[in-house]
């Protein structure tokens, strides 16, 4: 994500970081550098003059002749640069209203409104406890109500019925209607899309939104659209009381200039990012944590609550205890912790959440890929229990039959018992130091 502009200012921290003193010479280069980054990464060019203009004013003042590391003091203007053009701070979802609560989405056609509709009803089922109803008024294409009916049941809330030819300002009010009967918390209204801006869209959106008078109206875009996501956004913000932005496919936007674009032109907040296909794929927008991504400081306070939100505690702690007791750790219990990592995001998703992690070679970053994860999955699943518990057992011929039911080698078999012993052996090691012990207790042992 963002993985272009990232690289680039990471280049110029870098070269900013081990100096002991800053000349107006090597300040004037680096906001090239940055100027140079952020219009690569297609961000709009009034941004871009602000962005730099604001980092001027503080990097030439006292702010950094007097600070004992000028390299570090510049580096810290240019993240509260950052957080401050993606808005500040998180600006939650607002649901504080009588019930049923009225989300709207507004967008071009392919923006992924469809998607980000069950993506928000799955996020307020699962973390805000709300019994939510999703209703499509896009009466213009049958997939698309079709397809909202099958992503209402995969993430289990309520669907409400519509089909082609019926009113869409029409739809909207008897779902909210329907609703109220069903003391629903709330109601996300899906609208039909176009292909560019056009004023019977535009209409349609505005009778809709009157009808059922939404506390949120988010504008959905696609991320990769750059700075014309932003032009696009103001156009809809002109039309339609927005109250924030969703910011889809995120995960393959290597550029970053629509999120860095947007709330400076529009003014209103970016509440979501999209970043990935599964409905569990969305992500609140920080822009603190975001800034800190981008300049290769990590996220680790968004990789604590992913890990608390989607690993199993139950098997957690289980395994906790299991080391702790000095018992050896399972192919079984290797194999459920691989799983684990995956719901995570897997091994490229952690890793993007690490400090220092885009610094890592290009080549060392290709060996992480979740494909060798789930081929090792698929090794331990053709292996017997028996197999799974003792390993020991694995000769010859059982290697043979487990890399013909994995459709592996018996050199990728031989591979996954050796990274295996050497996960079971810094296992021991973390509980000869009392890790597991103190972790538990939610104490951190010292060197850790």
């Amino acid at each position: 994500m963002f993985d272009n502009l990232s690289e680039k200012l990471t280049r110029v921290v870098k070269n900013l970081r081990g100096q002991g003193r800053l000349s107006d010479e090597n300040i004037q280069d680096a906001l090239r550098d940055v100027r140079v980054a952020l219009l690569d990464a297609d961000v709009a060019l009034p941004v871009v003059q602000d962005f730099i203009e604001h980092v001027r004013s503080r990097a030439v003042g006292a702010e950094v002749a007097t600070s004992l590391s000028p390299g570090q003091a510049f580096i810290k203007i240019v993240y509260d640069e950052l957080v401050s053009t993606f808005g500040g701070s998180n600006s939650e979802l607002n649901l504080r209203t009588r019930p049923p609560a009225v989300i709207m989405l507004a967008g071009l056609q392919g923006s992924g409104k469809t998607t980000t509709a069950a993506k928000l009803a799955r996020y307020a089922r699962e973390r805000l406890k709300k019994r939510v109803l999703l209703v499509s008024c896009d009466v213009y294409r049958p997939a698309a109500i079709e397809q909202l009916q099958m992503l209402a049941g995969q993430v289990k809330v309520e669907f409400f019925p519509s089909q082609v030819g019926q009113d869409p300002v029409k739809i909207a009010a008897d779902a909210v209607n329907h609703a109220q009967l069903r003391y629903l918390d709330v109601v996300i209204v899906d609208t039909a899309g176009r292909l560019h801006i056009d004023e019977g869209m535009m209409d349609e959106a505005k009778r809709i939104h009157a009808a059922v008078s939404p506390i949120e109206t988010l504008f959905v875009v696609d991320s990769m659209t750059g700075q014309d996501a932003a032009n696009t956004a103001r156009a809809f913000d002109q039309a339609l009381p927005l109250t924030g932005v969703v910011l889809t496919k995120a995960d393959g936007d290597a550029r970053g200039g629509a999120a860095l674009s947007i709330r400076h032109i529009t003014g209103k907040p970016i509440k979501f990012m999209g970043v990935g296909e599964k409905t569990e794929a969305l992500e609140p927008f920080y822009p603190d944590r975001l800034a800190s991504r981008i300049l290769d400081m990590g996220d680790v306070l968004t990789l604590v609550e992913d890990a608390h939100r989607k690993l199993d505690q139950g098997k957690a702690e289980a395994l906790a205890r299991k080391v702790e007791k000095g018992k050896a750790i399972s192919l079984e219990d290797y194999r459920d912790q691989l799983g684990q990592m995956l719901s995570m995001g897997g091994m490229q998703g952690i890793l993007d959440k690490l400090p220092g992690a885009k610094s890592l070679p290009k080549e060392a970053k290709a060996q992480l890929d979740d494909r060798v994860v789930k081929r090792m999955i698929a090794i331990i699943n053709s292996m017997t229990p028996t197999e799974r518990h003792s390993p020991e057992i694995l000769k010859a011929s059982r290697k043979q039959r487990i890399a013909l039911g994995s459709g592996q080698q018996v050199q990728d078999v031989n591979r996954l018992l050796k990274q295996f012993e050497q996960t079971q052996k810094i296992m021991k090691n973390m509980n000869k130091r009392g890790f597991m012990s103190q972790l538990m207790s939610g104490r951190m042992p010292p060197g850790f």
